[in-house]
């Protein structure tokens, strides 16, 4: 990771949510491991993008690096302050809650739904200073609300200022919602499917925004998407990570060029394959045993992936693989395929499978 400071620690965080089974109130409860045994730093100034499957787990994970979903099990701390222990009452903590949760802000895939409809552009974008810059009065407020219309291209900033969430377009909504945020000073934001709504080229110019700003106010972004283009779009062009979550973990993690140019995880290439833009030639069938996604209450013993992976052995569904990395300190893999010396190497393929030898 970079030399800067560590803002967000997650170590071994799990978070599983249980769930009726039917609708019979006297059946068993089923568990879903949403997040399973993470590990995560994330440092001033960094962009991490995390890209995944529907029901992959990486929105629960972002929610939860940001405090705003309680993990089941593992840490999360800010700054060394352990974020649910700051939460409790008389805990007494170096780093006061409302510091972190000031420090901790979230952009939504639908932004209008956060924003008041009652009430005017100004008056959401005061209500931050008002809370955290006491020593503003109401005409340094005002210069600063305008000023940051103006910068994100919401001009005249006089006229988007008297507005209401009804009379913005998808992406002046979004810039609003992105403007709050930031008037925050916050250290991280999650941008969750941030852009996903907004056409395509929307997309980019609201990405370019958000990396613009990060300089002026030397934020960081957990990016959370579930299109590789994106999430490849802003971790490139920040020089960032990206992570590959498949059923609850993070299977891949690494500089973003390097994930992206050399994929280790057989998930990782699934998703390169099926991304048009990322223009991969060398295969023309998809590199999946299986379309289906294995069931989140009960998911596939070892590795997760074997049931769908081309390269599967018996090693692979008898037993899980740590993350670790092979030629670059940074870039993780949770597969046995990285490692000559694993028992993966020895072991039969599965039905369907083959193994490069």
């Amino acid at each position: 990771m970079s030399t800067h400071e560590t803002v967000v620690s997650l170590s071994g965080v799990d978070v599983h949510f249980d769930t009726e089974s039917g609708i019979n109130p006297f059946t068993d409860s089923e568990t879903v491991r949403a997040v399973d045994d993470v590990d995560l730093e994330i440092d001033e100034k960094d962009v991490i993008a995390i890209v995944g499957e529907s029901g992959s787990g990486k929105t629960t994970l972002g929610k939860t690096a940001v405090g705003l979903q309680k993990p089941t099990s593992g840490t999360v701390s800010y700054r060394g302050q352990d974020v649910w222990k700051a939460r409790k009452r008389f805990s007494n903590p170096e780093i006061p809650f409302s510091e972190i949760r000031r420090s901790l802000q979230i952009i939504h895939q639908d932004p209008e739904s956060s924003l008041n409809p009652h009430k005017s552009v100004r008056s959401s974008l005061e209500q931050p200073l008002k809370k955290w810059q006491k020593g503003l009065g109401p005409e340094d407020r005002e210069a600063r609300i305008l000023a940051m219309l103006q910068k994100v291209g919401m001009s005249p900033p006089h006229d988007y200022a008297e507005r209401y969430p009804h009379q913005l377009s998808g992406g002046e909504t979004q810039r609003v919602a992105l403007i709050r945020a930031l008037l925050m000073n916050p250290d991280l934001i999650l941008a969750d499917e941030a852009v996903s709504a907004l056409d395509v080229s929307l997309r980019v110019e609201m990405m370019d925004l958000m990396l613009d700003l990060q300089d002026s106010f030397n934020t960081s972004y957990l990016f959370i998407s579930h299109d590789l283009s994106n999430a490849r779009y802003v971790a490139e062009h920040a020089d960032g990570y990206l992570g590959v979550m498949y059923l609850g973990e993070l299977v891949e993690f690494g500089p973003a060029k390097e994930v992206l140019k050399n994929p280790q995880h057989p998930y990782t290439k699934v998703l390169r394959w099926a991304t048009p833009s990322l223009e991969i030639t060398d295969e023309t069938e998809p590199p999946v045993r299986k379309i289906d996604i294995p069931d989140p209450v009960n998911p596939p013993s070892g590795c997760r992936f074997h049931t769908r992976c081309p390269y599967a052995t018996g090693h692979c569904r008898e037993s899980a693989p740590e993350s670790r990395s092979a030629d670059v300190p940074e870039h993780r893999t949770a597969c046995y395929r990285i490692d000559e010396h694993s028992d993966y190497w020895d072991a039969e393929p599965l039905e369907g499978a083959h193994v490069d030898r």
